[in-house]
């Protein structure tokens, strides 16, 4: 019987299934587009100063205050657990991204194959052995082998976060949810573009995925450590 059922049946526990405590031998640490191009310290100091700096401040602000320091929490214990890091980026097959899938050409969306874009941020870089997932369309399970990868790995619960929230990481989270893994969401490891966004999403998505701030998602691995 697989360990998912460990705590009992998901039709005799109905959504209180979801709330099971991560196993950390059977959990990857999923990073959304926390790249160079959208969150990088030399993008968000530019914003300051153009004149789209209001456009993007809330997104800016929540990068620099909250997000990226509770990302480098969360991964810091999860390497100290062994547990596996994965990033998944927006990096195109091709320089000219022809390649693309249509919604990103049509959004001019392009990361070239080994840009300076399409990097993971300094403050929360892979390591040297963390696995990298690229895809060219928002969400990576319709796009790019990672249910293949963590299906090859043993993995049933995943720990996600990143960026944009209502946008990748929703996807991310839903097309895992479809696939039968368990989710963990930290939205406060999380940002858009508004407050108003930020909500709706975290609003909207509870149904496929237990909702964890990362205060108690480090007391939670502090536990099984």
């Amino acid at each position: 019987m697989s360990d998912l059922y460990r705590f009992g049946r998901p039709e005799d526990l109905g959504p209180a299934f979801r709330e099971q405590a991560i196993d950390p031998q059977r959990t990857a640490i999923i990073s959304v587009d926390m790249q160079n191009a959208d969150c990088s310290a030399k993008v968000r100091n530019k914003a300051r100063d153009d004149a789209e700096k209001t456009k993007y401040s809330y997104f800016h602000d929540r990068l620099t205050r909250l997000v990226i320091p509770n990302q480098q929490k969360i991964h810091a214990a999860a390497r100290k657990l062994g547990m596996e890091n994965i990033y998944v980026v927006i990096e195109s097959l091709t320089r000219d991204g022809r390649d693309r899938g249509i919604d990103h050409k049509a959004s001019f969306i392009n990361n070239p194959r080994g840009s300076w874009q399409a990097a993971v941020i300094d403050e929360v870089a892979p390591a040297e052995d963390d696995i990298i997932i690229r895809k060219t369309a928002s969400g990576p399970f319709g796009s790019t082998n990672l249910d293949y990868v963590l299906r090859n790995m043993g993995f049933q619960y995943l720990v996600i976060f990143g960026v944009l929230s209502d946008q990748c990481v929703e996807n991310t989270v839903r097309g895992a949810a479809d696939l039968g893994y368990l989710v963990t969401l930290v939205p406060d490891a999380c940002a858009t573009y508004t407050e108003e966004r930020q909500s709706a999403s975290e609003r909207g998505i509870k149904g496929y995925c237990r909702i964890r701030s990362t205060e108690q998602l480090l007391s939670e691995l502090s536990q099984l450590g």
